[in-house]
């Protein structure tokens, strides 16, 4: 079964750090890339980091590059977002996804997604 399970999210003040984590099944996690997407509310799903791990590269939106940071844990088949620096734009549902392609930014190159977890950033 093919299954992503975020967690992690919450309230915090403005410039303030979350760490959020996906947990994959072990099919998903062998997909060749794997990301984190938000939406706001009344806006479209965004790309926000991904990481190729066939390629070992990781890449960012440019909204968040230089404060956030993806990374990938092998042995917990955990793939998770450190966010620094949080601003209220950042206030959104994180989802977790996975995709077959590599270095896609691209919502529907992406098969794969969680439920998704809430983080809110009050000023």
């Amino acid at each position: 079964q093919v299954q992503l399970v975020e967690s992690g999210g919450g309230l915090v003040q403005e410039g303030g750090s979350l760490r959020l984590s996906c947990a994959a099944s072990a099919r998903a996690f062998s997909s060749p890339t794997m990301g984190w997407f938000r939406q706001a509310p009344g806006k479209e799903r965004e790309f926000v980091a991904g990481f190729s791990w066939s390629v070992y590269s990781t890449y960012y939106a440019d909204s968040v590059k230089g404060r956030f940071t993806i990374s990938r844990d092998t042995a917990k088949n955990t793939l998770s977002l450190q966010m620094n620096s949080l601003k209220p734009a950042d206030t959104a549902v994180y989802y977790c996804a996975a995709t077959r392609r590599l270095m896609t930014r691209n919502r529907s190159d992406y098969d794969t997604w969680g439920q998704g977890t809430q983080v809110t950033v009050s000023s």
